[in-house]
């Protein structure tokens, strides 16, 4: 009994740990923490079981998978694509001139950092091992995507599927989801599920859409509506103060350049990212 007693102790001070622990207009458009609920065991229940069942619910929840990507100048969204990666914009991880012109070259990968939960505060952080990102989009549209390979691989939490073998459709239902907020917000910033729409067309590497977008959403996935699968990420939009505003915003197609996963998947994997041959945008 007493080891149980101090293996639930345990649990619960790591929990507490994890609870301790950003929106930059970007290229234009630019969790709760999981409560330990100890409840008193059955004959049957050991504590340390009720912490385990309690916490892997709260970690499994879906939408965990959207997370903030922290970066030394903006902040943006990325969506967990594998326990150690992240897909979000080309733009949200690239240096600045002395304008605050975006410029072609990525900021070190230890600059940025992955946090997690949903809510104005964040309950949980990672860093990076690499930034894989081709050598267009670093200003928004064609390119602006990125994967993150995460430091460490992130256990409890679920993720979602690029779509890398079906091209968005015109007139396709996708909506997004990011942690942007708007001037005239009500709150402050936390995940929110943005209003989008049917795809208005479909170019090479991009597609229009209106959609409701903040300063901070870059990054962002698009999904397809009813589903967990990523047919894109924001990129460009035209903004206003006002958060319910839909209006032409420019997403970048990531079936476009499956190329970047793959090299993504293969340093991950282990393979030291400067023997990698060099992405290329066509």
């Amino acid at each position: 009994m007493k080891m149980r007693i101090e293996a639930a102790r345990l649990a619960l001070s790591v929990t507490s740990v994890v609870a301790v622990m950003g929106v930059g207009v970007c290229a234009a458009a630019c969790v709760q923490a999981p409560k330990a609920t100890v409840r008193a065991a059955s004959n049957s229940e050991t504590w340390e079981t009720k912490l385990i069942e309690d916490n892997a619910f709260t970690l499994s929840d879906t939408q965990d998978a959207i997370v903030r990507v922290v970066g030394p100048i903006m902040t943006c969204t990325g969506t967990l694509i594998a326990p150690d990666r992240v897909l979000t914009a080309h733009h949200c991880v690239v240096a600045r001139g002395p304008r605050g012109e975006f410029l072609p070259r990525v900021v070190p990968a230890k600059d940025v950092s992955i946090e997690l939960g949903g809510d104005y505060l964040p309950w949980g952080s990672v860093g990076l091992k690499a930034i894989v990102a081709p050598p267009c989009g670093h200003a928004g549209g064609r390119g602006d995507l990125a994967v993150l390979v995460l430091e460490r691989a992130l256990s409890g939490f679920r993720t979602m599927t690029p779509r890398l073998e079906a091209p968005p459709q015109k007139g396709e239902l996708l909506d997004p989801i990011g942690f942007g907020r708007c001037a005239a917000s009500a709150s402050g910033i936390r995940r929110r599920n943005r209003e989008g729409g049917p795809v208005q067309s479909v170019s090479p590497a991009t597609f229009d859409i209106n959609a409701s977008i903040c300063p901070g959403d870059s990054g962002g996935p698009l999904l397809a509506r009813g589903t967990q699968d990523i047919v894109g990420v924001v990129s460009l939009s035209a903004m206003d103060a006002d958060e319910t505003t839909r209006n032409m915003s420019v997403m970048a197609r990531i079936d476009a350049f499956r190329s970047v996963f793959v090299l993504a998947r293969t340093i991950a994997e282990g393979a030291d990212p400067s023997d990698m041959p060099p992405l290329g945008c066509d």
